[in-house]
């Protein structure tokens, strides 16, 4: 004899209330962390920098990308500053600081189609996360940005995850 339907079933054989019910498979596969970084910085520094040097900052610290995203922006020296955190916090992700052929322009934030910040690894940069990137995994580059002044905050962690 074949059981009914759960719905035509009395309450009395329903499964107990305190089973552990079967979980979904995961839509996809964990990755696994291969570098964090982070980093504080003061807007009012940048602010100076930008009064002292001008283009000449702007010119060896940002790609034009970035000069154009902040220079529209009205609170020019905050921008500048969240994208200079941000690359001090991704040198520390890649684990090289400003060293190792990893220079300022080699990294630069960008945003994704729905705007979420993410990093452009050219040069050096790409080289070491292209290094530091396990065979059969492609990596990704996760940004967090923030200010409050006087200072501008951003957090990049770097994933890896199994190519499908």
């Amino acid at each position: 004899m074949k059981a009914a339907p759960a719905a035509e079933r009395p309450a009395a054989a329903l499964p107990h209330p305190k089973a552990v019910p079967v979980r979904p498979k995961p839509r996809y596969i964990a990755g696994m962390i291969l570098g964090i970084g982070s980093d504080l910085c003061d807007i009012r520094r940048i602010e100076r920098s930008l009064e002292r040097f001008g283009e000449r900052f702007t010119q060896r610290v940002f790609t034009e990308g970035e000069r154009a995203k902040s220079d529209r922006r009205a609170t020019r020296a905050a921008s500048y500053a969240r994208r200079f955190a941000a690359k001090e916090a991704c040198s520390k992700a890649l684990g090289t600081g400003m060293s190792l052929g990893v220079f300022w322009r080699d990294m630069e934030v960008v945003n994704l189609p729905g705007g979420r910040p993410t990093m452009r690894l050219t040069g050096g940069a790409a080289e070491r996360l292209k290094a530091m990137t396990p065979p059969g995994y492609e990596a990704f580059v996760h940004v967090s940005l923030t200010d409050d002044p006087p200072l501008a905050q951003a957090f990049v962690v770097i994933e890896a995850r199994p190519v499908p």
